[in-house]
């Protein structure tokens, strides 16, 4: 397996990991009390949905701008897992993002030193 393939498998990986631990914990596990669900799931998943057309087609510009995406998902888990009560699902958002983030990364780098 060469770089490209294995920055693809993992951007997908820490994506469709991220978007399915958020659907998850925020239907199932622990749905929020003073909000309503279907708005946090709306703040927390349509950013997500913004570059999985470009993703799956292995566009290595949607690679980049999810880079800095998976940012503000790597900022989200650092902050839930500094509560006691949301350590679990901060670190595994944390976990997600930062797969998410070195996937892209690895995939931008080795597709343009390919390209070239």
């Amino acid at each position: 397996m060469n770089q490209v393939d294995a920055g693809r498998w993992l951007t997908l990986g820490g994506y469709f990991g991220l978007f399915l631990l958020i659907l998850v914990w925020t239907s199932l596990v622990d749905p929020p009390q003073h909000l309503p669900r279907s708005l946090v799931l709306l703040v927390l998943l349509l950013p997500l949905l913004a570059p999985l057309r470009g993703l799956l087609h292995g566009r290595v510009r949607t690679h980049a701008w999810t880079s800095l995406l998976s940012l503000l998902y790597v900022a989200v888990g650092i902050t839930l897992s500094a509560v006691e009560a949301d350590r679990v699902y901060g670190l595994a958002m944390l976990t997600f993002a930062l797969l998410l983030f070195g996937g892209s990364l690895l995939y931008v780098r080795a597709a343009r030193t390919a390209g070239s």
